[in-house]
């Protein structure tokens, strides 16, 4: 049985590291998010970011990397997870809809210039294609993280960064990665 385990541990981390290969084309779109955030930070603005499920960790632990630090010691960042704050949440998903409680965030907290980051491992998040909407509408760029073929998420989005498969434990994995080499590539800008 431990053999059968140990197979398994392999082969997981064999179609890992072949997704992150299969990804190689996300590297463009990765690296012209960054340049948006760096954008937007550089003129006062914050990065606002959403997911669900998986997703809304990977926001949290995206907006945490922002705020306190990646690689480097320097001056917190502003970065909000939009997944974080449970009243707002509850309250948005029972006086109107789930689908809401991203968009309405955006709209009281976000302004021209600001960057939302929607993850949608499925590319089809409700919820992150309003808050896209919201976005559009109140002058902020958008970046969507997706998987599978970025579904109606990535088509909205200003910036499109795609992880071309459908486990979502595998895309998720690939975009951990993304959303360091995003932290890294801001840092290093903002923070030479």
């Amino acid at each position: 049985m431990a053999d059968a385990r140990t197979d398994f541990v392999a082969q997981t981390l064999a179609e890992a590291a072949r997704l992150h290969g299969a990804s190689l084309p996300a590297a463009g779109p990765a690296a012209a998010a960054a340049g948006a955030m760096v954008t937007a930070l550089r003129g006062g603005g914050r990065i606002l970011a959403c997911g669900n499920g998986g997703s809304a960790a990977d926001a949290q632990h995206f907006a945490a990397e922002l705020v306190g630090r990646f690689e480097r010691e320097r001056a917190a960042m502003a970065a909000i997870a939009l997944t974080t704050d449970t009243s707002i949440l509850t309250a948005l998903a029972n006086d109107y809809d789930f689908t809401m409680v991203f968009a309405r965030q955006v709209e009281a907290l976000g302004r021209p210039g600001d960057v939302v980051l929607g993850i949608s491992t499925s590319g089809g998040s409700a919820n992150v294609l309003a808050a896209f909407d919201a976005a559009r509408a109140g002058g902020l760029t958008t970046v969507a993280l997706t998987g599978r073929d970025g579904g109606v998420v990535g088509a909205a989005a200003d910036i499109h960064v795609n992880v071309p498969a459908a486990s979502t434990a595998r895309v998720q994995e690939v975009h951990r990665t993304l959303l360091h080499a995003v932290c890294a590539l801001i840092e290093r800008e903002l923070y030479a």
